[in-house]
């Protein structure tokens, strides 16, 4: 679905990169070379999260400490983007929860302004995950386009993307 999801930006207009980095630090490695400016990085909580996996950094000298020296390199900030939890409660930089081992090198950085909660965001759409919207879509279920902002449902249908095949489609094939 990478290839489709890239191609549904494109279609509304959005630049997209595609990169074979896996480790956000790579990422933001390649960018200073090309700008001497601020850069940000915008996540999910889980994302976050995953950052702060050692298992992630093993292959590194330095390990995770060798990983966030590049990836907060030239005063990198990172936007964070909230979770609704199952219970309504929302996780936020305020209380979010990573591995013991890590709650203070985390805390180093919220507290420097390195993590920055994105404030102006829709709660009602906290609930949404693409995940789910792309299992809802291969399995052919009704309800996904609900999901979706404004005409992105009809982009999908009509490239037929992530496994999308609507009746129309299926009558060409014949």
């Amino acid at each position: 679905d990478f290839m489709d999801r890239a191609k549904l930006l494109c279609s509304l207009g959005q630049t997209v990169l595609i990169s074979n980095f896996k480790e956000y630090y790579k990422l933001v490695e390649y960018f200073s070379q090309y700008s001497k400016s601020r850069m940000g990085l915008s996540m999910g909580v889980n994302n976050l999260i995953e950052i702060f996996d050692e298992k992630y950094y093993r292959h590194l000298s330095g390990g995770i400490l060798e990983a966030f020296g590049k990836l907060f390199f030239k005063d990198l900030r990172v936007y964070l983007y909230p979770m609704q939890n199952e219970d309504g409660s929302i996780t936020n930089s305020e209380n979010l929860k990573v591995h013991p081992r890590m709650k203070e090198l985390y805390k180093f950085f919220k507290y420097n302004g390195k993590v920055v909660d994105i404030a102006d965001f829709n709660p009602g759409i906290l609930n949404i995950f693409s995940r789910n919207v792309l299992t809802m879509i291969n399995e052919g279920k009704e309800g996904w386009q609900e999901y979706l902002p404004p005409g992105t449902a009809e982009i999908i249908k009509k490239q037929s993307l992530f496994g999308c095949e609507t009746e129309e489609v299926l009558h060409k094939d014949e």
